[in-house]
């Protein structure tokens, strides 16, 4: 007796959290006029089926929308762009958009592409081929809703260690996207801010990880090419070289701050990376956005800084003998003097990088800086 009373209360508590309301995942799902209509016309209610059944935590909420978005011909930058509007103006979470476009990054191909940080997935129908074409299609857009989660939809499933480990993260991250910070009156206002990022932190991981930040300098090959003719410069310049042996520590520290600062901000503001809020009730998912933007431009132009300061730095040592820099110095040189040369050359190479960067167009900044996961060809089933 004494045991099944006190297993009550637990039963009582379970049937508690089960009866607990669930934070609401509002989805949005624009198909473009013309499609298959067999194909599309039951795409929201199958995916809400599927999302239900993998019991994340969540409800999911599907709305959908007939809408072409851009009209052909459309770069896919264009269609993010498009999507990332229409999932503003309707309130939405995340959106994901079946065209009957192509899409391409850079000039390859793709059948898919998706961005974390915009919110927005799209599947190009006719890529996936016409056999087979609505499980196919039902298919990859449970994959593309886990993506933007942070896993793919079809790593959601399974009983190992490393499976309840994603589904846990999975899970963490869409009770994050599902909550909705209130705004503060007055003075509590400033608090908006640190309180939507402390309650986002690994959704908003997941959107600058997903960015690859660090790869972000190699795909932007004019400011590449600027700031390595910026460095070489420097490097064969004897008032740079004067000027970093009496620099300083600190100053050579807040050089580098400001070269990666300023850099970071030029790419931002010269492209337009800055989004703003239509309206108040969309204030979070701005903010998530642009301090996720903020950081996948920053831990870029700072891998850039880093290589540059490596490359300089090997490139000092080979070409400038101890003799022709001691003489430009003026005294005896040893491995710190080389380093610290590469280190106020890499601020000027990276200052250079900013200008060669507004040479950039902006769809190609935009691939670089939200590098969307993609889906080629050969990851279709045949």
């Amino acid at each position: 007796m004494v045991e099944a009373a006190s297993t009550k209360p637990e039963a009582a508590s379970a049937d508690q959290h089960r009866a607990k309301p669930q934070p609401d995942i509002r989805l949005g799902v624009i198909v473009a006029p013309g499609l298959a209509r067999d194909v599309t016309a039951k795409i929201a209610s199958e995916l809400t089926d599927d999302l239900q059944a993998l019991d994340m935590g969540v409800e999911w909420r599907t709305e959908l929308r007939v809408d072409r978005l851009v009209a052909p011909p459309a770069k896919t930058t264009e269609i993010l762009d498009a999507a990332r509007r229409k999932l503003l103006d309707a309130n939405w979470d995340l959106a994901v958009v079946v065209t009957d476009l192509p899409l391409q990054v850079g000039r390859r191909p793709v059948s898919r592409q998706v961005s974390p940080t915009h919110g927005i997935a799209v599947v190009s129908l006719p890529a996936l081929g016409a056999l087979h074409l609505a499980p196919r299609l039902r298919r990859t857009l449970i994959e593309l809703v886990g993506e933007l989660v942070g896993e793919g939809g079809s790593q959601w499933s399974g009983d190992g260690a490393l499976a309840r480990l994603k589904r846990r993260w999975g899970r963490g991250v869409l009770q994050e996207l599902a909550t909705d910070t209130v705004d503060r009156p007055g003075a509590l206002r400033l608090l908006f801010v640190p309180e939507v990022l402390a309650s986002h932190l690994r959704f908003l991981l997941g959107m600058v990880l997903a960015n690859r930040p660090w790869r972000l300098a190699a795909r932007l090959y004019r400011a590449l090419l600027a700031a390595v003719v910026a460095g070489a410069y420097g490097l064969v310049t004897s008032d740079i070289w004067r000027i970093s042996a009496t620099a300083g520590s600190t100053r050579l520290a807040l050089a580098s701050i400001a070269s990666i600062s300023f850099t970071s901000g030029a790419v931002i503001v010269a492209h337009g990376l800055w989004e703003r809020a239509p309206d108040r009730h969309l204030r979070d998912q701005v903010i998530l956005f642009n301090v996720a933007t903020a950081a996948t431009i920053l831990i870029g132009i700072a891998t850039l800084y880093a290589a540059l300061f490596l490359m300089i730095f090997a490139a000092a040592e080979l070409l400038l003998s101890a003799q022709a820099f001691g003489s430009g110095l003026g005294h005896a040189v040893g491995t710190g003097d080389y380093a610290t040369l590469a280190w106020f050359t890499a601020s000027l190479a990276t200052v250079g990088g900013a200008l060669g960067a507004g040479l950039e167009s902006d769809e190609a900044v935009r691939e670089a800086a939200y590098a969307s996961s993609t889906d080629s060809d050969e990851r279709k089933e045949s």
